[in-house]
């Protein structure tokens, strides 16, 4: 096999006005050093209409060295923040990208990047989300798309769509772990500094990074404990002990250093090791429960559905089916 042919080619569309974070989103993730994490290297070129200078919503102009020709081989087509709902793509860009659509093309929509691709038809009869602050907007004009308002992203077959602005990363980071793995898709959130957990009522298809070995007093010692020994009983004042702290002043350190309860934050690594498990071995659901510390499979699949809106079997089956495009249910968010 050639090395084009074996080479999935990603090309991100840039415009007059693009979110420069969001046209680096992409960037990242799909970047050149993904050998180095274990991960075939991707073709990652960014087009735009016209060759030439395009002016950022930053106020500095990028140099595209590519057009809209570009599409014509892409294997994934990516449309970043569209700067306007209210601004109409233009008749050649819905053009070229229906046609990469018909062709087979993976289209991302990334935050309001979905409007573009809902202009273009390509959405119809499709289920999505984008931005919540434009939500209401977007259901009003495109009545034939089913809107996720809740979602942090949704992957309807061979078409995803995210909400707003950090929902880009987990968007991305879900597309590698679909071509590549969990394994890959962690190496590159620990890379990009991705927080293995955001605060609020989301379930995330990309598996919850984990964090970097512990270190220093007891403290972060006893997280580190936790980390090692989620099959055994796990509450506050088990850890707290360890620290050789009070419920009280561990309680008040560990919500500054990490964010959550400790109880949240258990639950959090447990689901975590639950998906790596399903994910990469064989092991019964009992035996996945018993080493994620649930006491139960009934009450690791209660959480599981919680936290992921699907069930531990069906989520093995459909990680373990592998390929882009598998699978339709979203990763839920808090729409803060």
């Amino acid at each position: 096999m050639s090395q084009r042919m074996s080479t999935h080619r990603v090309t991100v569309v840039a415009y007059d006005g693009v979110s420069p974070f969001h046209l680096s989103v992409p960037c990242m993730v799909f970047a050149d050093d993904l050998p180095r994490l274990g991960a075939p290297r991707y073709a990652l070129t960014v087009c735009a209409e016209r060759i030439g200078k395009v002016e950022t919503l930053s106020g500095f102009s990028l140099l595209i060295k590519h057009d809209l020709g570009a599409l014509e081989d892409a294997d994934t087509v990516i449309i970043p923040a569209w700067p306007n709902p209210q601004t109409l793509p233009s008749a050649r860009l819905l053009a070229a990208l229906q046609s990469a659509h018909k062709r087979g093309a993976r289209m991302v929509g990334l935050c309001v990047g979905a409007f573009v691709l809902a202009e273009a038809g390509i959405l119809d009869g499709r289920r999505a989300s984008t931005h919540w602050v434009f939500a209401e907007d977007f259901a009003q004009r495109f009545s034939d798309v089913e809107l996720d308002r809740a979602a942090l992203y949704v992957e309807d077959g061979d078409i995803l769509t995210s909400a707003g602005t950090a929902a880009a990363i987990d968007c991305c980071l879900h597309l590698l772990r679909r071509d590549h793995g969990a394994a890959v898709a962690n190496r590159v959130a620990r890379r990009m500094v991705v927080a293995p957990h955001r605060s609020g009522g989301q379930a995330q298809y990309i598996e919850q990074p984990l964090p970097e070995a512990f270190s220093g007093g007891r403290f972060e010692k006893s997280l580190q404990w936790a980390l090692e020994n989620l099959h055994e009983p796990l509450g506050l004042d088990d850890l707290a002990g360890r620290a050789a702290m009070s419920r009280r002043n561990f309680s008040r350190r560990f919500l500054k250093a990490r964010g959550s309860t400790v109880s949240q934050w258990v639950l959090t690594q447990r689901l975590a090791m639950v998906q790596r498990l399903l994910e990469t071995t064989d092991q019964r659901i009992e035996a996945v429960s018993d080493a994620a510390g649930f006491g139960s499979p009934v009450t690791m699949r209660q959480r599981f559905v919680e936290a992921f809106s699907i069930s531990p079997l069906a989520y093995r089956r459909q990680f373990r089916a592998g390929g882009p495009g598998r699978g339709s249910a979203p990763a839920r968010a808090d729409q803060k």
